[in-house]
């Protein structure tokens, strides 16, 4: 790979087609992509949605994230294989580009910006919801527009005040659950004033055992947590905006396992050893009802701080991922050429203004049509996380071969077992898939998923018809 090529891929853009506009600039620092990458795999849906899953599932939740983790860490060492040789704003999107053909690029990235737009709806409201209890005299409303221009105005100024903003909301939430794991931790062995050794009863010998609900529990509560650790992707798509990208990948690709091993199965092995997985307190809130039995004051509100953390962050890295996808496709001619220009700053002002746009209007349906369109719209983005992760999965199988014969010194971070590990991971999220068909919600989720696909897989021929055209048509202006 030419130095050319590596001065392109760290400024972002991955074609010389559409509209130049100018450069994103590395202005994150280590610090901001360590917590990024951190902070990435911890979301509200760990603090509050855990409890439904700990209630179908029982103890056995506890193989249910294993599974979906070992799945996250597979799809993320593909991952950082292809963005430590070749890191682009774009990611997986631009590596589906050059490996499947223009069609999977532009279909996999206006689905995940797609994704992520609808995210920040769910985040905006959720926020809003906490800051009303509160402050109950300001409508919800009110305050989901507040969070939202705020975030807006801080992803609009910099890059690096993107940076700042998510290295505290991540260090919060990382903070909160290292004291949640070492007061459970205590509170599991009796160390703590008022507590006695549990042992292993609420884990393996009540209502039921570890899986009360038997092995087929495993697999639904699986598909509830899979979806919990989408955003670990987002620091290979911030990774282009740092100084030095490959090192930040590979650390980012790294830490994955230890990063999902104690946030998620160590914090919730310390609920479901503590307390008896079938109680009303567990499942409403299990993190509240763990710092409630130990005896924190006040545990409700010190969740809702956390939680309102936690939805910020969402908020913040949707709104960046979306706007740099959106600027990604719009570098490589697949979305309007406005979205790949810059401001002085280094910021795609219009692929930022037009993801949140939409994220208004999303939020607009969220109290408008609660149960219409704005369902619609989230399980018409449910599975997009399963059809992001088969993508990159095949498109390292083909990456590989590009890299290894045109620069294999950048091969610095490589998948395990390749190429078996690879596809062993696509029949497991093809396994996901199928099983989706077996619950009601998740055979909504997917054929809607598949209705928001199809849509796109059919745009992409049309889009690139008239891409082609345009240069057709630059190329005998240039030559008249």
């Amino acid at each position: 790979m030419s130095a050319d090529t590596t001065q392109r891929t760290r400024t972002g853009p991955e074609a010389t087609d559409g509209n130049p506009g100018g450069n994103l600039q590395a202005g994150l620092k280590n610090r901001h992509l360590s917590m990024i990458a951190i902070g990435g795999v911890i979301g509200a849906g760990l603090f509050v949605g855990s409890g439904a899953g700990i209630a179908s599932t029982g103890p056995g939740i506890l193989l249910s994230y294993a599974l979906a983790g070992v799945l996250v860490v597979m799809v993320m060492r593909m991952l950082g294989e292809m963005a430590a040789a070749d890191p682009q704003s774009g990611s997986f999107s631009a590596y589906a580009d050059r490996a499947l053909g223009r069609w999977a690029g532009f279909s996999i990235g206006w689905l995940y910006w797609f994704f992520w737009v609808v995210v920040l709806a769910v985040e905006a409201t959720a926020g809003a919801k906490i800051l009303n209890g509160w402050m109950p005299g300001v409508p919800q409303w009110a305050f989901a527009l507040l969070v939202m221009a705020v975030l807006t105005a801080t992803n609009l100024f910099s890059v690096a005040s993107y940076g700042e903003f998510e290295f505290w909301f991540a260090g919060i939430k990382v903070v909160a659950i290292a004291a949640f794991i070492v007061i459970g931790t205590l509170a599991v062995f009796g160390l703590l004033p008022g507590t006695h050794a549990v042992g292993t009863t609420n884990l393996v010998g009540h209502n039921g055992g570890f899986l009360p609900h038997g092995v087929g529990a495993v697999f639904t509560g699986m598909l509830t947590v899979v979806f919990a650790f989408m955003g670990s992707e987002i620091v290979t798509l911030a990774a282009g905006e740092s100084a030095d990208p490959e090192k930040a990948v590979s650390k980012a690709t790294n830490s994955v396992i230890w990063r999902i091993g104690i946030f998620y199965l160590g914090s919730i092995a310390i609920v479901v050893t503590l307390l008896p997985w079938d109680s009303a307190a567990v499942k409403g809130s299990p993190y509240v009802a763990v710092l409630e039995h130990v005896g924190i004051p006040g545990a409700g509100r010190v969740m809702d701080v956390i939680v309102l953390t936690a939805v910020l962050s969402c908020l913040n890295s949707g709104l960046y991922t979306a706007s740099r996808m959106a600027f990604s496709l719009g570098r490589r001619g697949d979305a309007p050429a406005a979205f790949a220009k810059v401001s002085s700053r280094g910021v795609p002002t219009t692929a930022t203004l037009a993801s949140v746009v939409f994220g208004f209007v999303a939020v607009f349906f969220n109290y408008t049509s609660p149960n219409t369109v704005f369902q619609f719209l989230l399980n018409s983005s449910g599975a997009v996380a399963l059809f992001v992760w088969v993508v990159i999965c095949l498109s390292q199988l083909r990456m590989r071969k590009i890299i290894e014969r045109e620069s294999p010194e950048r091969l610095t971070v490589r998948m395990w077992l390749y190429p078996y590990l690879t596809w062993a991971t696509i029949g497991l999220i093809g396994f996901v898939m199928v099983y989706m068909f077996t619950t009601e919600d998740g055979r909504k989720q997917m054929y809607l998923s598949l209705v928001a696909a199809a849509i796109v897989l059919a745009a992409a021929p049309i889009v690139q018809r008239r891409r082609a055209g345009r240069e057709l048509a630059a190329e005998a202006a240039s030559g008249s």
